[in-house]
């Protein structure tokens, strides 16, 4: 079995064998210099690598310093990447020790409370204490359905196409103001929109380089924006059948955002349209004059992990209020499994080990699925992940831990 002792951080030096390590376990091709030179937004002192004797890199891991909107706070949160085992090393033990690795540094430097990632396969990362926290729509539907219904305000703004910079520009603030009403929303500094707008030619899937809008009111402030591709097809009978494929869509009016979707389901030549990562309760529905023209296949979007569950319980807020014990089973953090005594309310929480009797008894992976409000404690009662102890327990903690703000996460990392 690995020992976390033998993996290390990797140095700039080593980033080209440990990048090109990483992009073959994942059977990708190096885009643009991503293996030559060290991304903005790469932190190595947190990344962890594993080396076999000959000098092969047989194990990448890594970490960025985020801030993760929850219901009603921001909380520092360590987002997981670039994890990937070697085929020459699987079943000894490694990713066990990269996981164990990671959650026993956070919690003994007392640094992120929570942490995040997404998963390539879904099986994975839930006998590590992760569990789906956002779901993401994957919505699709004809143009030509999408139509709203009336007296929906499109406002006094206007919207228009944008080159990357003024979108940045434009974009930024906006999604600044915004991020803190929705939770799982990230943290974006300026290397990170950098990444976002990051377009190489071999992977648009032959759709369009990115295209940008930006909704200004009466007096010119941005308080909108779009960023789309288009992927153009025609018809056996020379119809136009094309596709407007959705990045990103978000506004500070209800206006605002009408009137950007209206622009992208009326593109010349676009017959259909598609948001892969859009949040799963999309307001569109509720403009449209045929909710059921949006047809959409929820799947799983950013997973998460409580660190340290006094911590990261005490950090987020709670709609109703809250004060009973629970019982965390954590096999992989000793330090979480135990009894926990919660009180919480719309103003703040606490949280702190108790001796007390529990109400409840929750998986840590459990916990974290219900902890940014978007999958209910009764859901997973019904599925034996949880199991009430006082009698009523479950439907008052349910109602505690929801949120008015359904989850949504746009942002990959």
């Amino acid at each position: 079995m690995t020992d976390p002792a033998d993996l290390r951080p990797v140095t700039a030096e080593e980033w080209p064998a440990f990048s090109r390590a990483m992009l073959e376990v994942f059977g990708d091709e190096p885009i643009d210099d991503f293996t030559e030179k060290v991304p903005a937004t790469a932190e190595l002192d947190r990344s962890l690598s594993l080396w076999s004797a000959d000098g092969r890199v047989a194990a990448t891991a890594g970490l960025y310093s985020r801030q993760l909107t929850v219901p009603g706070a921001v909380v520092p949160c360590a987002g997981v990447t670039w994890v990937t085992v070697s085929p020459t090393h699987r079943r000894r033990g490694v990713l066990t020790a990269v996981m164990r690795r990671q959650l026993t540094e956070l919690h003994e430097q007392e640094r992120e409370p929570l942490a995040a990632l997404w998963a390539s396969e879904g099986s994975i990362y839930g006998r590590f204490g992760y569990a789906p926290g956002t779901l993401r729509g994957n919505w699709r539907g004809s143009t030509r359905q999408l139509g709203f219904r009336p007296g929906v305000d499109l406002g006094a703004g206007t919207v228009a196409p944008a080159d990357a910079e003024t979108y940045l520009a434009g974009a930024a603030g906006v999604a600044e103001a915004l991020r803190r009403w929705t939770p799982g929303v990230l943290d974006r500094d300026e290397r990170w929109w950098r990444r976002s707008l990051r377009d190489p030619a071999g992977r648009r899937n032959g759709a369009s380089a990115l295209r940008f809008l930006l909704h200004r009111e009466a007096d010119g402030e941005v308080t909108g924006y779009a960023a789309y591709r288009v992927r153009s097809r025609w018809t056996d009978d020379g119809e136009a059948d094309g596709t407007v494929l959705v990045d990103d869509v978000r506004a500070r009016s209800t206006a605002g955002y009408a009137a950007l979707w209206r622009y992208l389901l009326d593109l010349d030549l676009v017959r259909s349209a598609e948001f892969g990562y859009g949040p799963v309760d999309d307001p569109l529905r509720h403009l449209l004059a045929d909710p059921r023209a949006l047809h959409t296949r929820p799947l799983d979007g950013m997973w998460l992990r409580l660190v340290d569950v006094g911590r990261a319980l005490a950090a987020r807020r709670y709609p109703a209020p809250i004060d009973m014990v629970l019982e965390v089973r954590d096999p992989l953090c000793p330090w979480n499994d135990g009894r926990w005594w919660l009180r919480g309310h719309p103003a703040g929480a606490f949280c702190a080990p108790s001796e007390g009797d529990p109400d409840l008894v929750v998986d840590v992976d459990a916990l974290a699925a219900a902890y940014l409000g978007g999958t209910s404690l009764g859901t997973l009662q019904a599925a034996g992940r949880v199991t009430e102890v006082s009698p009523g327990a479950v439907t008052q903690a349910a109602t505690a831990f929801s949120w008015p703000v359904t989850p949504w996460c746009p942002d990959q990392f």
